[in-house]
């Protein structure tokens, strides 16, 4: 059990036989009547998101999640598969369960996988990924404009915007959150 007074940001609790993670929460003390949190929460398994309302110390059940650190092998018609770096166990998962940056997963990256009651209910890939660029537009000598990009194809097939500096060969840093470009690498 977990207080609503102890939510913090990734907490997995269990509301009406479903998994929820909170995504934002504020403790709020009015000047009349009791306090309440109010909370942002994310439903694990649809990724619908609710605002919903607790009372300050209500209790809740807390849903036991486990983070496995777990290799991707390849991925082909039914999905990513990844090996359990511990258990050598291979599991098969589905795009929705990674999200969108299952665009920056390549063959033999590591990633953790949040695990519930022995089922896969989400992962998350590192923040910074450094992929080569397999294709894009060159860039032409004295186009200095500021803030211009082109668009360029990297080698998992993703596509993200560019500087105009950048040639194909070259290995990038990429931002999986949000698939903005960081940086060359060196």
């Amino acid at each position: 059990m977990i207080s609503s007074n102890d939510f913090r940001n990734g907490v997995t609790i269990l509301v009406d036989g479903q998994l929820w993670t909170v995504v934002e929460f504020l403790h709020v003390k009015p000047g009349k009547g009791s306090a309440f949190v109010r909370t942002r929460l994310k439903n694990v398994k649809t990724g619908a998101t609710v605002e919903r309302t607790f009372r300050a110390g209500e209790k809740l059940e807390r849903a036991t999640v486990d983070n496995r650190e777990m290799q991707m092998l390849y991925n082909d018609a039914d999905g990513y598969h990844f090996m359990d770096n511990e258990t050598f166990e291979n599991i098969t998962l589905q795009r929705d369960i990674i999200g969108d940056p299952a665009d920056f997963l390549k063959d033999g990256m590591k990633i953790d996988v949040q695990m519930h009651d022995g089922a896969p209910i989400g992962a998350s890939l590192p923040a910074h990924v450094e992929l080569r660029v397999e294709q894009t537009e060159p860039g032409f000598k004295g186009d200095t404009a500021q803030g211009t990009t082109k668009p360029a194809t990297l080698e998992t097939g993703a596509t993200v915007q560019v500087p105009l500096f950048v040639n194909e060969g070259d290995v990038i840093r990429i931002d999986t959150r949000d698939r903005r470009y960081i940086g060359r690498v060196q």
